[in-house]
């Protein structure tokens, strides 16, 4: 039972608050010395360290796409693109009841297509739309929901910073799974994979978000009313074709050179991340937004971030040694193994595991901790890494949503007016917490909706 007390005091002590890096590898350390003067963790385990460090970490390629990701995040943020596009779809869809909610929605896709940062999306929207949406009256719980879930698909729908981490420790996970099989040539999981097998789910939520709001602006139309024909002449109605043409070209242009080159395999997730990070940069020279004061901004939020996800892989590699070192990985393969309903009720368990980590815990901290765990089990059960990596992308996703820590929620009530209560902020994303769970229960249904477009594409 070692292992699991792992676990358990790993889960106990990010709650207390401290630091997640510090928090997986101080414990994980601690029950090693634990072990070692017990006689029950073999020290030799430990020489690996360095080895899983720099082989496994330092000089992994895949990984550079993070830095190069999120530095395509803040520039895009810094150089006002989705100020532009919120004004003109809000012209667009300004006639429509809900008209609003579902320009922002169309924002949180493009923005999630261009920069995959969930905090960026979420306070530029809140600064942005949610004065509009409450001056036009619009009810505070709609508005918030609309633009904390809005802000999430950058979890899910690629380029995502959470799919190139997944991918590096499903990759890990499926070559152990083929290991413990007998396979010694064994296959592995790309950043790419996951893009392909992503987007199809990532539309799916978007068409779902957008039903949603269309069957609140039909039953409820106080909580989302239209804009005036005065309001949206201030907004810029005038030629708005040519407008609409020419604030989503840039956006479209930047998403199909990233996404569309690793699609059609003519880069790596690291090379189009450099793509990406050069044309984001050039855009915010185009519309004049970038100067060095700014660009020292960037780069420093980029080292920050980056700082922050690479200690975080450090402590994780050094908890997931120490808990294979104790035998939790037995133990937790017994225990899925054990369970009713083979196959189905060990993925129903995980999913409803990490679902609830989900309302207290971050989702770098489920990816590096759970992940890692349950990941080589349920793969040499026989399921597919990319249907499975899905799974938890869109899971993770809800722990964005669910109080009392989701992140969004702390995002939005950092920006949000007074009169916008905390409880209208957790209301409001209740309907959409719900509709990420049936997304996911149609993946598990139609496994096709993740695995599709990757065969389609890479065979």
């Amino acid at each position: 039972m070692a292992g699991l007390l792992l676990f358990l005091a790993v889960i106990l002590v990010l709650l207390a608050g401290y630091p997640v890096a510090f928090s997986l590898a101080g414990t994980a350390l601690a029950f090693a010395l634990g072990g070692v003067l017990l006689g029950t963790f073999d020290s030799s385990y430990l020489l690996a360290m360095p080895n899983r460090i720099f082989g496994g970490i330092m000089s992994n390629e895949i990984l550079i796409a993070v830095p190069l990701f999120v530095f395509m995040g803040v520039m895009l943020e810094r150089s006002r693109i989705a100020e532009d596009l919120l004004d003109t779809l809000a012209t667009l869809f300004g006639p429509l009841r809900g008209g609003l909610g579902l320009s922002v929605t169309l924002v949180g896709m493009l923005l999630a297509a261009s920069t995959g940062i969930v905090g960026a999306t979420v306070v530029t929207m809140g600064l942005l739309s949610l004065p509009t949406m409450l001056k036009r009256g619009y009810s505070p719980a709609s508005a918030s929901g609309v633009i904390c879930a809005s802000g999430t698909l950058g979890q899910i729908i690629p380029p995502s910073i959470i799919l190139v981490l997944l991918a590096d420790v499903l990759s890990s996970a499926y070559q152990q799974a083929q290991l413990k099989q007998g396979i010694f040539s064994p296959e592995t999981v790309s950043a790419g994979d996951l893009f392909a097998g992503a987007l199809l789910p990532g539309l799916l939520l978007v068409l779902l978000y957008m039903a949603w709001q269309m069957l609140v602006a039909l039953f409820w139309p106080e909580n989302c009313p239209a804009m005036s024909k005065a309001e949206r002449d201030s907004l810029g109605g005038a030629r708005l074709a040519l407008r609409v043409l020419k604030v989503l070209l840039p956006p479209l242009a930047l998403i199909f050179a990233v996404l569309g080159s690793i699609l059609a395999g003519l880069a790596t997730p690291t090379e189009a991340a450099a793509v990406g990070a050069t044309g984001a940069t050039a855009l915010a020279v185009l519309k004049r937004q970038l100067n060095l004061e700014r660009l020292q901004e960037v780069m420093r939020a980029t080292a920050r971030v980056s700082s922050m996800v690479f200690m975080i892989l450090l402590g994780a590699s050094a908890f997931s040694l120490v808990f294979r070192g104790l035998g939790g990985d037995d133990t937790v393969h017994a225990l899925l193994a054990s369970l009713p309903g083979g196959v189905f009720g060990a993925v129903f368990i995980v999913m409803l595991v990490m679902f609830l980590l989900g309302f207290v815990l971050d989702f770098i901290e489920i990816t590096f901790v759970v992940v890692p765990i349950v990941g080589p089990v349920l793969l040499a059960m026989g399921l597919d890494p990319v249907w499975l990596g899905v799974m938890i992308a869109v899971n993770l996703q809800t722990s964005f949503l669910t109080p009392p820590f989701g992140f969004s929620l702390f995002y939005l009530r950092g920006v949000a007016p007074a009169s916008v209560r905390t409880a209208d902020i957790y209301r409001g994303v209740i309907p959409y917490v719900a509709i990420q769970l049936l997304a996911l229960a149609a993946l598990g249904i139609w496994p096709e909706l993740a695995t599709w477009l990757p065969h389609k594409i890479y065979g």
